[in-house]
């Protein structure tokens, strides 16, 4: 079964519409899908997939332009009407299109329950007068010999250290945790390498 092992949470408090986050998940230890979205929705909030606008292409120059855009954007011409492109587009006129996204509800649950579940207590932690949000911080991979992640193919069954996996308690900032995960680490790898 697939685990959601990391949510990040970018808190929109000046938002004028419904966002109130954007946030990214870690799907076992190996998968980030990010921006989806935390709207406030009319029975609470509820996260919307990451998603891209539909575009169609210009009659005259074959350039891509945003659905119902009056004027190309490359060569200036004026579009077809909108009311054609409606037609067009069928009777959904959708605008966006999911860029991932769950194909069972059992899914679509899992997501929701361990966002929203972030996003609370993300909440919390934006009263703390320290308070940092993780979201933009760099996923650390298994590339870099000096990191402290073990690959895919090195697992033997036993989780492994993650530094960009913190401890939303830790006192530490997030950088002073990742320090001291990996001097732990070189402690343990000069140890076991003698």
């Amino acid at each position: 079964m697939m685990e959601i092992t990391e949510v990040r949470i970018k808190l929109m408090e000046d938002s004028e519409d419904r966002l109130r986050a954007f946030c990214s998940i870690t799907i076992d230890h190996c998968f980030v899908v990010r921006d989806l979205k935390i709207i406030e929705g009319a029975s609470g909030p509820f996260v919307a997939m990451p998603s891209r606008k539909l575009t169609s292409r210009c009659h005259r120059c074959g350039h891509k332009n945003y659905l119902r855009t009056a004027f190309c954007s490359h060569c200036g011409v004026k579009l077809r009407a909108s009311q054609e492109a409606r037609e067009e587009e069928g009777p959904a006129n959708k605008l966006y299109a999911d860029i991932a996204h769950p194909i069972n509800q059992a899914c679509r649950d899992l997501i929701q329950k361990a966002v929203l579940q972030e996003y609370q207590l993300e909440l919390e932690r934006a009263k703390m007068p320290d308070y940092r949000s993780r979201y933009d911080e760099a996923y650390i991979d298994g590339s870099d010999a000096s990191s402290n992640t073990i690959s895919i193919d090195s697992l033997d069954g036993s989780s492994p250290k993650r530094p960009h996996i913190l401890d939303p308690d830790s006192k530490l900032s997030s950088n002073a945790k990742v320090s001291e995960i990996a001097k732990n680490s070189s402690d343990e790898s000069s140890i076991s390498g003698s």
